[in-house]
């Protein structure tokens, strides 16, 4: 399993990546796996804003749909929607097919996030 050492990381297996005060956001590359082949995905418009925590869009595959949450507080600046025509994108490169960015609210939820040692820990553990 793939887990990018620059990125930070949610219980919810989004990745967060932040430069200069925009997020940009994706699902990792074990919730990919875990949900199986992504067929449709729902996201959000430029301009909404969001809390952390907040359900942002959904992510369908052929076993399940899921919410996607974001982990931080923002305004969407963009959404990805290129993976709209193309949700299998996400499992071909989960880290490459960004979903949304979002202008921090807050810089400091960033810094709450699991870098990836403490992501790696945390599925192993549900691996068990």
């Amino acid at each position: 399993m793939n887990i990018p050492s620059n990125l930070r990381y949610t219980k919810d297996h989004e990745w967060l990546q932040a430069d200069g005060g925009v997020a940009t956001l994706g699902v990792s590359d074990y919730a990919q796996d875990a949900l199986g082949d992504v067929v449709f995905l729902e996201l959000p418009e430029p301009g909404a804003k969001f809390a952390a925590g907040d359900a942002i869009g959904v992510i369908e595959s052929v076993k399940a749909a899921s919410d996607i949450y974001t982990p931080v507080s923002g305004e969407i600046v963009a959404a990805n929607k290129d993976l709209l025509g193309a949700p299998e994108a996400v499992n071909k490169d989960p880290y490459g097919s960004w979903m949304i960015k979002i202008r921090l609210a807050d810089a400091a939820e960033v810094e709450a996030l699991m870098d990836a040692t403490a992501y790696a820990k945390y599925v192993a553990e549900i691996k068990k």
